[in-house]
């Protein structure tokens, strides 16, 4: 099979909406492609945001510096093991021999394996120059801080919110959303940009996950009820901006989380909502806010599922902490929930 290509063109705009270039992309339309003849594989694995936090965790204790990069063009230097044919491209199609094809050497963008080729690529070029397996991310001599500063300020500026009044908190007292059937409809694809650039801060900014995760349930149908709570979490996060997550340098490792739930929180579903935190000494590494799948009949049951939850995360960080030298035995899961503590000492 032959793929087709395509080119992609945008015009690229700096702070103050002044063009700075014209950008050009020729893309492969990978849509075109079947699997097995024209790829094998397309999954590319991306480091949980956890992993990175361990890590950075780790640094300062080390007295280790942290370098950070970036690869234009990355997905171009992937090699392919698949034989590819593309088109000739508009506008540069040899005269003498219109129906020629290329066979691509290197991945393009839009093929369905470019990520995991590049992966690879890279992964075999850090391995042979004895790597292992890379957030604005300022390091002093006290510690390292994690903030997104910059890319919250382009946010707030891109839905015109960088002169919007601040709030103390991102969402009003025991915010109940539900259903809004007879609402007054609002851009979907605005609300859904609006929801996932907020789902990225969350990676420097954990106190954004609940009130993000409460408007980012009603994406299907978003109406002016959601999109006002939506807009209360861009004006908390203009009064925060320089907030982000501080490690400092010799603190304590010791592994210790928490867990916690709301009981029929949803108001459409009656679902609890499940809260955890993970530290490592003082410093936040992992933290979540998830819906639980079914509805409790009593606080008792939604509280130990958010316990149960709060496990599976720390038997995962106990054994990527294992190749940092840190190993952990008894790690303390703190739970305001007595049932809860008698029934994990003895469990009927």
């Amino acid at each position: 099979m032959i793929i087709a290509l395509k080119w992609i063109y945008k015009v690229k705009l700096d702070e103050y909406g002044d063009v700075l270039k014209n950008k050009a992309w020729l893309v492969a339309k990978g849509y075109r492609q079947e699997d097995g003849i024209n790829f094998e594989e397309s999954f590319a694995p991306v480091a949980r945001i956890e992993a990175i936090r361990i890590f950075i965790t780790n640094d300062p204790s080390k007295n280790m510096i942290i370098y950070q990069m970036d690869v234009k063009t990355a997905f171009l230097n992937g090699e392919l093991e698949e034989e590819v044919y593309v088109s000739q491209t508009e506008g540069f199609v040899d005269p003498d021999h219109p129906t020629h094809v290329y066979s691509l050497k290197k991945a393009l963008y839009g093929l369905k394996q470019a990520p995991l080729a590049w992966h690879d690529t890279l992964s075999r070029f850090l391995l042979d120059n004895h790597f292992s397996n890379g957030l604005q991310v300022s390091q002093s001599s006290g510690g390292i801080f994690i903030n997104q500063s910059k890319f919250a300020l382009e946010v707030l500026k891109k839905f015109g919110m960088d002169s919007c009044d601040s709030v103390d908190t991102p969402n009003v007292d025991r915010l109940k959303l539900d259903e809004d059937p007879l609402g007054i409809s609002v851009n979907q694809t605005r609300f859904w940009s609006m929801v996932s650039s907020l789902m990225y801060l969350t990676a420097g900014r954990p106190n954004l996950v609940f009130a993000v995760c409460m408007c980012a349930r009603y994406q299907a149908s978003p109406t002016k009820k959601y999109l006002k709570a939506l807009k209360r979490v861009f004006r908390y996060l203009k009064g925060t901006i320089n907030w982000g997550l501080w490690y400092l340098k010799d603190t304590a490792m010791a592994l210790t989380a928490y867990a916690d739930a709301n009981h029929a929180g949803c108001q459409d579903t009656r679902r609890s909502t499940s809260g955890s935190a993970q530290f490592l000494g003082d410093k936040l590494v992992s933290g979540s806010s998830k819906k639980q799948k079914s509805t409790a009949i009593s606080t008792t049951k939604v509280e130990y599922t958010a316990m149960s939850w709060c496990c599976a995360q720390i038997l995962w960080m106990r054994s990527q902490l294992t190749d940092y030298g840190f190993h952990f035995n008894k790690i303390p899961l703190y739970c305001d929930n007595r049932s809860d503590i008698a029934l994990c000492w003895n469990n009927v």
